[in-house]
């Protein structure tokens, strides 16, 4: 029963994190809930290794159908990549507790931002160029990227947001471009978690094929509804990962 829970949790997760991000916060306490033994990395470890693949296959639909602006994905994921892997290896250090409290506020903020601009990422319109923008895709990737190797919870979230808002990306663009930076900062923190052993291979395997199968589903949706049906999953999965976080870090 446990493994079939596991199974509908990663199907569900890479449903949601193909379209707007977020899956982690389906997985990672259904990951909780079946290991209460297991240490904190071996489950972010086991998430990563399972979930990678799920968002690999994401990302290869979406490059296929919508082009992402490499001048600004591209240095956005090589910083990603660095700040995850020392973010990993601090969490295999450290607890990340005290990030909890401050999450739900974090998220709060980016959905009431969305709110008031109605207009934000309807359109697809970059406005940086050169060293501007290369600057700010480097301070952006590294952050979120430190960020998604120590703690993880609405990485896909927040990658949206600085794409959106950063950069005049529409929210379709920004999602294609979030898979790309994703699929770099949870190969880093697999590294790190894989060399310290913090990786449960065989549930890996099972999760990495049910991911698969709802990254799938999630990305034929979002690439058919277009930019506007993404733009309400992004409010709708942060809204729900307000509620969820808040409720972990306070109750």
């Amino acid at each position: 029963m446990e493994l079939l829970l596991l199974g509908l949790a990663a199907l569900f997760a890479g449903f949601v994190d193909s379209i707007v991000g977020g899956g982690g916060l389906v997985l990672v306490p259904a990951l909780f809930t079946a290991f209460p033994q297991a240490a904190p990395a071996t489950l972010f470890g086991t998430n990563k290794a399972g979930a990678i693949w799920g968002t690999t296959a994401s990302m290869a639909s979406y490059i296929r159908r919508v082009r992402p602006p490499w001048s600004t994905v591209l240095p956005a994921t090589l910083a990603a990549f660095v700040g995850a892997l020392g973010g990993a290896w601090l969490i295999t250090l450290v607890k990340s507790s005290d990030f909890r409290q401050a999450l739900p506020f974090i998220l709060l903020a980016v959905l009431l931002y969305t709110l008031k601009r109605k207009d934000l990422g309807h359109h697809h319109a970059p406005h940086r160029s050169g060293w501007t923008e290369r600057a700010l895709a480097l301070g952006g990737g590294l952050l979120i990227g430190f960020y998604d190797g120590f703690f993880g919870p609405g990485t896909g979230n927040f990658l949206i947001f600085l794409f959106v808002r950063g950069f005049g990306f529409d929210f379709l663009h920004a999602s294609a471009s979030a898979k790309v930076v994703n699929v770099a900062c949870n190969l880093a923190a697999l590294l790190v978690f894989a060399g310290k052993g913090h990786v449960m291979w065989p549930y890996a395997l099972l999760i990495a094929l049910c991911n698969i199968s709802g990254s799938l589903l999630g990305t034929h949706l979002a690439l058919r509804r277009g930019t506007h049906f993404v733009r309400g999953m992004f409010l709708l999965v942060v809204a729900a990962l307000i509620v969820k976080t808040a409720h972990d870090a306070f109750f």
